[in-house]
């Protein structure tokens, strides 16, 4: 998916999108997606001027955005104004190395389960090959309208 279809699949838009591209995407299983991390990045010019690290939340953030497009294409529908995806719990949240400028943030997710509405996934942040954070996420979609 090109970002085209990223902005068709996801409700964020800049300063607070955090997919770039889909690589791979396997419906009701996984999805690989990356975020292309510059030094333009909006949160290093206080997270730290003098060493620019991704905070870990964006990296959660991250992951659970390429969750919201995995599951969107799962059920075959588009976000509206009517309904958004709300993240609902973080499991075992783990971070190992810090991301920075220049850095390619690999996400990589796949669903545990879907019941009730809410969605748990396994999700994986690397970079060159590396896991740089993990978590076990859960969203649930809710009516806002």
């Amino acid at each position: 998916m090109d970002i085209k279809e990223i902005l068709d699949h996801l409700p964020h838009r800049y300063p607070f999108l955090l997919v770039d591209r889909v690589i791979s995407f396997e419906p009701g299983k996984a999805i690989h997606a990356y975020k292309n991390i510059t030094i333009n990045e909006p949160y290093f010019v206080g997270h730290f001027p003098h060493f620019p690290v991704m905070p870990g939340v964006l990296i959660m953030e991250a992951l659970a955005q390429a969750a919201g497009i995995l599951s969107f294409k799962t059920m075959g529908i588009k976000p509206d104004d009517n309904s958004v995806f709300y993240f609902v719990g973080i499991d075992n949240a783990r971070f190992k190395k810090p991301v920075t400028a220049g850095d390619q943030l690999h996400l990589h997710v796949e669903i545990l389960r879907q019941m009730r509405g809410i969605w748990k996934y396994k999700a994986e942040a690397r970079v060159d090959g590396e896991i740089v954070a993990e978590a076990e996420l859960m969203c649930a979609k809710r009516d806002v309208a």
